[in-house]
């Protein structure tokens, strides 16, 4: 018998993920309507990104690298083309299909941390996890690891605004950990530190990295997407040029 659409759908995601294939897109495009006219934010774009790599995607003001970043971390939907994050066909889900592939499969590691103000640091790392029903002990060992993987287990009760800018980072760094997500995604991590600071920043990430953790790294600073192993170069919602650096 003739597979189903989703048999087909599982056939293929099961495919990738044998492969060792965290993030595939065929020809994604993201159209956003401002009255009469079409701006084509993401423009056909062909990716694949296997576990374990360490990517940058770079691009100047307006070159769709952000929209990029937001297909790619399920924050929104594509207008067409197919997205697999690590086996599901995300581009077909519901808001909150996505929802739950977003908390489970992604950790997100933002510019300005985006941490909880009066909550501390090991309740900032447990988020995630109370999102996705872990019950609390079994929460409370996953986020004192996380922080142990930061360097930060002995700020785990200070709140965001007894810590410096870099351990607030390392905080969000934890939180991102925290569910073992099948891919970091960090968008201008550096970008509110100060130069040696952020520099430890990505010394964390290549410790991570080589801890086996799949990173993508969006800047639109040079130095910071040298840090990565392949840096994918974004202009005019298309893939200008893919190229790996070490």
């Amino acid at each position: 018998m003739p597979q189903t659409a989703n048999q087909e759908t599982s056939t293929r995601g099961e495919q990738l993920r044998r492969d060792g294939i965290v993030i595939r897109t065929w020809d994604l495009r993201k159209t956003y309507s401002m009255g009469d006219e079409e701006i084509h934010a993401v423009s056909g774009i062909d990716l694949e990104i296997r576990k374990g790599e360490y990517v940058a995607i770079m691009g100047p003001s307006g070159s769709g690298k952000s929209t990029l970043m937001n297909l790619i971390g399920c924050l929104d939907s594509s207008t067409s083309g197919e997205y697999f994050l690590n086996g599901y066909l995300v581009s077909e889900m519901t808001d909150t299909a996505l929802a739950r592939i977003r908390n489970r499969e992604i950790g997100f590691v933002f510019q300005t941390f985006n941490l909880l103000a009066r909550a501390d640091a090991l309740h900032n790392v447990e988020l995630p996890l109370v999102y996705a029903g872990v019950p609390r002990r079994q929460r409370h060992e996953r986020a004192l690891a996380a922080l142990r993987a930061v360097d930060l287990e002995a700020r785990r009760d200070h709140k965001p605004n007894e810590l410096s800018g870099g351990q607030r980072q390392r905080v969000a760094i934890a939180r991102a950990l925290v569910n073992h997500p099948s891919l970091l995604l960090a968008d201008e991590p550096t970008g509110a530190l100060d130069t040696a600071t952020g520099n430890e920043i990505m010394a964390l990430f290549a410790r991570l990295h080589e801890a086996g953790n799949t990173i993508v790294l969006v800047t639109h600073e040079h130095d910071i997407a040298q840090h990565a192993d392949r840096i994918i170069h974004i202009r005019d919602g298309k893939i200008e040029k893919d190229e790996r650096i070490r």
